[in-house]
């Protein structure tokens, strides 16, 4: 067993820091949309007809099914619930 410490759980799972960053940014964008279904006490359905897409890709989401969802389609999907997305590019450490 290896002694390494990663900075994030997506450092220590993913192939590449390319892969890495990726799934940090997917990850955020995809809790942002759950705390938004909760905090306005959506069921499913309805956050599926307010995103344009299916029940199960809201169950999908809800349980955290990071493979099945694209930074495009989290962006799109943040927006159309009235949210704003912001980036911090900064030098790897």
């Amino acid at each position: 067993m290896s002694n390494e410490r990663f900075e994030s759980v997506w450092d220590a799972i993913a192939d590449t820091p390319a892969e890495a960053e990726n799934m940090k940014l997917r990850s955020a964008l995809m809790m942002a949309l759950k705390q938004h279904i909760a905090t306005e006490g959506l069921s499913q359905s309805q956050a599926a007809r307010l995103f344009g897409v299916t029940q199960p890709r809201i169950s999908d989401l809800m349980r955290g099914k990071i493979d099945l969802f694209g930074l495009d389609t989290l962006v799109n999907m943040v927006a159309t619930a009235g949210m704003h997305v912001e980036m911090n590019i900064a030098k790897a450490a």
